[in-house]
This record gives structure tokens, sequence and C-alpha cells, in this order.
């Protein structure tokens, strides 16, 4: 794994500890619906889900 791999895994993280973790949205889908749903909707429709999706496609 090279500087700019892991620089990107950490950005990912941050993201991920700093928006995603206490998730209100996430919680709501889940309750609502279901895990699948939630999962859904994060990657497809909440911005900072977009963003990381983007972010892992440049790890592939």
């Amino acid at each position: 794994m090279n500087i700019s791999q892991k620089a990107t895994l950490r950005t990912i993280d941050k993201l991920n500890d700093h928006y995603c973790v206490h998730c209100l949205l996430k919680e709501y889908h889940r309750k609502q619906y279901n895990k699948n749903y939630a999962h859904y909707y994060c990657i497809k429709k909440c911005t900072v889900g977009i963003e990381i999706k983007r972010l892992g496609n440049i790890l592939q």
C-alpha cells in the first residue's frame, strides 16, 4: 500500500467517524425500512456516502 492509498483510507475513516457513526438519517432508515435501504440511501443519496464511495473507487 502506497502513501496515496494510506491518505485516502485516512480520509475515508475521518469522514465515516465524523459524519456516519451517529447519523440520524441512517438510524431512521434502519428503523423505518431496513438495513439494506439504509445502506442504499447512504451510498446513492447521501453526499458524504457518495464521497466515501468515490474515494473507495480510487483505491481499486
